[in-house]
């Protein structure tokens, strides 16, 4: 469910506006009216994220290769130890973190999904889609290029933890962090999972909302046949 919110455009003047009422002491906006903030039961109804469960927390060590062995084994691609030429490629590599583009390129170049294409391949492509989505959209740097390496050892290792895990209180958590930096005198951009904000807004305020919320949706046929959609989608 969480995918189709990649399709959502996202209103920047909104959250420009969201930011500058934020109080970091409180962790509350401040209106006219009064306080008010973003929950966890927000953030379970506009997403379907799992707010129960095991916390997420950064356990994890870098390793000497930055990655490259945990990848090989479990994506079975190579990841090179030197940064390409400017133009001819997307470094891998950047002070323990990886690049997205890179992982793109690679999983298009290694793995053709089609109906007989062995199981290995295709839950090869299903870690680097999930990296991608948590590392990417839930938790996305301020470029929007890097993954955090804490992610890789919790992603690519058994498929059970990472269901056990409460997703939902880790993006709040980080709703919360980037509202604080980015209400910081000199702040000018944010990271964070902000479309989550976004529908908040839309839902509690709705003089804030479009007329016709579909303008917002980057086209898609697919997005008319999702199945069980959260609150926040519809």
């Amino acid at each position: 469910m969480v995918r189709h919110f990649m399709r959502l455009d996202i209103d920047n003047d909104l959250l420009t506006a969201m930011v500058e009422r934020w109080r970091p002491e409180l962790h509350t906006f401040h209106f006219p009216e009064g306080e008010m903030t973003i929950t966890l039961k927000d953030v379970a109804i506009l997403t379907g994220l799992p707010i129960t469960g095991d916390a997420i927390i950064d356990n994890s060590r870098k390793p000497e290769d930055g990655w490259g062995l945990l990848i090989q084994q479990r994506l079975g691609f190579n990841m090179p130890t030197t940064t390409p030429v400017e133009g001819q490629g997307h470094p891998p590599l950047n002070a323990g973190q990886v690049s997205i583009p890179w992982l793109v390129d690679h999983i298009q170049l290694e793995v053709n999904i089609g109906p007989d294409i062995p199981e290995d391949q295709v839950e090869r492509y299903a870690r680097v889609y999930l990296i991608g989505l948590v590392g990417g959209f839930l938790f996305p740097d301020k470029s929007n290029k890097w993954i955090q390496g804490m992610w890789f050892p919790m992603l690519l290792g058994d498929w059970d933890e990472i269901g056990k895990k409460s997703w939902g209180s880790a993006v709040l958590d980080g709703i919360y962090r980037e509202l604080c930096t980015c209400s910081r005198l000199g702040a000018k951009q944010a990271g964070g999972a902000m479309f989550i904000l976004q529908l908040w807004a839309w839902e509690h305020l709705p003089f804030l909302a479009p007329r016709d919320p579909r303008e917002f949706w980057l086209p898609d046929d697919e997005l008319r046949f999702v199945a069980n959609p959260s609150y926040g989608f519809k």
